[in-house]
């Protein structure tokens, strides 16, 4: 691809690993200059040895911060006041059954998945008017569409995301200002790497039996029938982000595999 990100900055929240590492790193390779965020300096040093290497002649930084707060955010404004392309990735997921979802873990989702991107969207984006040029992202999900009666409290805030992000893009008009949401699908993050790993290892089968089930019975409707990569996530992220995408605007684009069963 080359899609024209030379001279802009882009904050990557949450891009330590899985989609969000896979966006900071193709960013990168398309000549942006990538802002990598996690809660630690291991994780963030460790992220920015990665990109290097792939792309050696890429211009990295990182900041550790937990963007899920208040303080954490306005760690990352105080050092880096401006970018171009603010990408909200930063979320947490837990299967729980609704009834067992106490107000605190409603409260600590919302403030996670939505106030981070709140925060960050709200002190970026007038700059980004000012300029006529920038694009916020907000990584959403199929869940926000088709709510998960197994993580119902994830689900509501991704539907949230949704909402902002059109919200927003209303605010851009007749700007070269873009915001939208991408609806990612089941995703073989980090995370849910992890997670799949022990549910394999408890119901004693392998991890690709268990994902073969996963789409048999959980996300039937999906087309693709496996997990997406981390990578074909980012690839439609990064275009979003670019120059080109100048007429996609309050969308909310999806790259679930075809687990939402809508053409529109």
């Amino acid at each position: 691809m080359n899609l024209h990100l030379e001279n802009r900055t882009a904050l990557v929240t949450g891009s330590t690993a899985g989609i969000g590492f896979a966006i900071a790193q193709v960013l990168a390779r398309e000549g942006a200059h990538v802002i990598v965020n996690g809660r630690t300096q291991e994780r963030v040093d460790s992220a920015l040895a990665q990109i290097r290497k792939e792309a050696p002649r890429s211009k990295v930084e990182g900041i550790a911060a937990d963007l899920g707060n208040r303080a954490g955010c306005d760690l990352a404004v105080s050092k880096f006041p401006s970018v171009d392309i603010l990408v909200n990735n930063l979320g947490i997921f837990e299967p729980k059954a609704f009834e067992q979802i106490p107000d605190a873990d409603w409260q600590r989702f919302f403030e996670v998945n939505v106030m981070s991107g709140v925060r960050l969207s709200r002190t970026y984006l007038p700059g980004m008017k000012q300029r006529n040029w920038g694009r916020i992202i907000f990584i959403s999900s199929e869940s926000g569409v088709q709510i998960p009666a197994e993580m119902v409290h994830y689900g509501m805030t991704k539907t949230a995301q949704i909402a902002i992000a059109r919200g927003l893009a209303e605010t851009c008009g007749g700007t070269e200002v873009t915001v939208n949401s991408v609806l990612a699908g089941p995703t073989a993050s980090e995370g849910v790497t992890q997670f799949v790993a022990v549910l394999a290892k408890e119901q004693k089968v392998s991890a690709e039996d268990f994902e073969k089930e996963f789409f048999r019975s959980v996300r039937p409707s999906s087309l693709l029938k496996r997990f997406i990569r981390p990578e074909e996530v980012a690839a439609a992220v990064a275009f979003v982000c670019s120059p080109a995408s100048s007429a996609i605007n309050g969308t909310a684009l999806r790259a679930d595999g075809g687990v939402v069963k809508a053409a529109f």
